[in-house]
């Protein structure tokens, strides 16, 4: 189960990656739950995801994410610092166009392409616990779902079941 928060960003993806951030007064907090399904070898395990975030301040609409993680589990500084870095790819759907994608964007849609980047961070000595950062982002996938794009930056903890 994961908890996190975050801004809105004026960037595109790649310029979320590069930390150039222009940001946006505008807010999510989400709820993530996660179930890993399988694993390929002892590095990489594969995960379900589903999502509640809630928009606010410059917009107000919820957000129903559903994705595939892969997840690395393996870095060579685990015994100090446990480290797993993850991708997610899945559907994203709002109760309405969301304003700020509408706004930046020209227009958008209710449904989306939907990806995560995480890092999470852990004690070694209880993995159970974890800091996350993520990338919290919609898009169109170059016009598959017609048009919008959002990128979120955040912060959050994580316990492991």
């Amino acid at each position: 189960m994961t908890l996190y928060g975050g801004v809105y960003l004026d960037n595109s993806l790649g310029g979320t990656f590069s930390l150039q951030w222009d940001s946006v007064p505008s807010y999510i907090a989400v709820l993530a739950v996660s179930r890993e399904i399988g694993t390929l070898t002892k590095h990489l395990r594969f995960e379900v995801e589903g999502q509640i975030a809630k928009h606010f301040r410059e917009e107000w609409n919820w957000e129903f994410n559903a994705l595939i993680v892969g997840r690395w589990v393996t870095f060579p500084w685990n015994d100090s610092v446990y480290t797993t870095f993850a991708v997610g790819e899945g559907l994203s759907y709002a109760t309405q166009v969301p304003t700020l994608e509408k706004q930046l964007q020209g227009t958008s849609e209710q449904t989306l392409n939907y990806m995560m980047f995480e890092l999470t961070l852990s004690p070694p000595q209880h993995r159970e616990w974890a800091l996350v950062t993520r990338i919290h982002h919609r898009s169109a996938l170059f016009g598959a779902f017609g048009n919008g794009d959002s990128n979120m930056v955040c912060a959050g903890i994580k316990y492991r079941f």
